[in-house]
């Protein structure tokens, strides 16, 4: 697909570029930073139990991760057709596909938490077989996978708000449960002896975590029906979808969670290959992925901006606009991925200030950030192509083959290969890792370029 435009038609289609963004990014960006801080202090508060504590709370999570990417999947799916209905101004094809989603989230989050409160030895011990941890994992799993269906729908709600512009309350909510989840856990974990409450332990956190997911979907949900938002309407309204409606939405939406289960497996598999190769290697590696986070968010935010306005921009009509916008996301995005991957160098000075380890493992994690540092404007080029480009056009089945492909049968069994059968050091494990980034860059350029990637799917 090809488009002729002239300067002055670049000039005032691009106009506000920046502020539509960052206006859409921001909130994004600060709601994960908080989510960040969330999982951050749950570890730090844990920590001072014991390192039995830390592996219970870790491996129960493990599961929530699980989970968390099979809605996200679900979620970043249905939200595909959400952005382009909303460019449309189609409220009914808003809220059936909103209607979707939700039940699918519900079905999946339901499954996990049966699985969860009757079985939990069971799933804590597919990751260890050490007793005393899944000793005090299941009782943690049983309180905390009473959160899930309540989790699964508030993140369906806040994916489809933000897909119709929304993007304040989720931010919001996300800092109501910050600070409910640590006043909590400082309470339960502890316990106060002035207001007769004991102390849980790892009980204590679980029910910190529900107390805030209980207060978060509330917040979400009734203020979002209480304000009418788009997404929102009555029960018949959102199940009023008929048969090949919803097959239309699970051909666009399977590839989407497909790739995230894929990609979740894949960072599982990524902590294998560094617990395998040593004990101070996947520390080090997983005190860089902490540091990371903290800058990642960023790329989180635009990313998920990018889809947004695109899919508005194609389910209106105005695909020049939407290929004018994507030209100008190719080039900001790797600078911003440069710049900000820069912000890396004096955030690894602060390791030893944050964790309390032996300095040779500093300096892995230390060099580990300096890879990541020449890698971010490539991760940050993919992450628009997979999240803010491939998705809003509908081009799910591209995205997923070539995120899952280098991904699984190239960086893993370099990774593998690095470790296992060479001996190499840390960075040049992580090296092989990350080569998947610049091969799905390059496959993204020569797809972009094409344009086969924008489909107008709502029809």
């Amino acid at each position: 697909m090809s488009f002729k435009t002239n300067a002055l038609t670049q000039k005032n289609s691009l106009k506000g570029f920046y502020k539509i963004l960052f206006t859409i990014a921001v909130p994004i960006i600060l709601q994960n930073l908080l989510q960040t801080f969330i999982n951050m202090m749950d570890t730090v508060m844990v920590g001072r139990l014991g390192s039995v504590e830390i592996a219970a709370v870790g491996l129960g999570n493990q599961i929530f991760f699980i989970l968390t990417m099979v809605i996200f999947g679900i979620s970043s799916g249905a939200s595909i057709f959400i952005s382009q209905f909303w460019g449309q101004q189609d409220f009914k094809g808003i809220r059936k596909t909103f209607g979707i989603m939700i039940l699918a989230c519900l079905f999946v989050s339901a499954v996990f938490a049966v699985l969860a409160v009757f079985k939990p030895e069971f799933l804590i011990g597919i990751y260890t077989e050490d007793s005393a941890v899944i000793q005090k994992a299941a009782p943690y799993l049983r309180i905390v996978a009473l959160s899930y269906p309540l989790m699964a729908v508030s993140s369906a709600c806040q994916m489809a708000y933000r897909s119709t512009e929304h993007v304040i309350l989720p931010m919001v909510t996300t800092a109501v449960s910050f600070v409910l989840n640590v006043t909590g856990n400082s309470i339960f974990i502890f316990g106060v002896e002035m207001l007769g409450i004991p102390a849980m332990g790892v009980r204590g956190a679980a029910l910190a975590t529900l107390i805030s997911r209980i207060v978060e979907f509330l917040i979400t949900v009734l203020y979002g029906w209480l304000k009418k938002f788009e997404a929102t309407g009555t029960f018949r309204e959102m199940t009023a979808f008929s048969r090949d409606f919803l097959l239309r939405i699970l051909k666009i939406a399977l590839p989407v969670i497909f790739n995230e289960t894929l990609w979740g497996l894949g960072i599982s598999a990524q902590n294998s290959i560094f617990a395998h190769t040593g004990t101070d290697s996947f520390a080090a590696f997983s005190i860089m992925n902490t540091i990371s986070q903290l800058t990642w968010v960023v790329f989180i935010g635009m990313g998920n901006a990018a889809a947004i306005i695109l899919g508005k921009k194609i389910g209106a009509g105005e695909e020049v606009e939407a290929v004018l916008y994507t030209r100008r996301y190719c080039w900001f995005f790797p600078l911003m991925g440069l710049f900000i991957g820069l912000f890396l160098i004096p955030l690894s000075f602060m390791i030893p200030l944050i964790f309390n380890v032996e300095p040779h493992i500093v300096r892995i994690a230390q060099t580990m950030l300096y890879v990541l540092v020449f890698m971010y404007p490539w991760r940050a080029f993919n992450m628009l192509l997979i999240v803010g480009i491939c998705r809003s056009g509908g081009d799910t089945v591209f995205a997923s083959v070539i995120d899952s492909f280098w991904m699984w049968f190239v960086a893993l069994p370099l990774g593998f290969i690095a470790s296992f059968k060479l001996g190499l050091a840390p960075y040049q494990i992580m090296l092989c890792l990350e080569s998947e980034q610049i091969l799905k860059a390059v496959c993204g350029v020569f797809r972009v370029k094409s344009g086969k990637w924008l489909h107008r799917i709502t029809g």
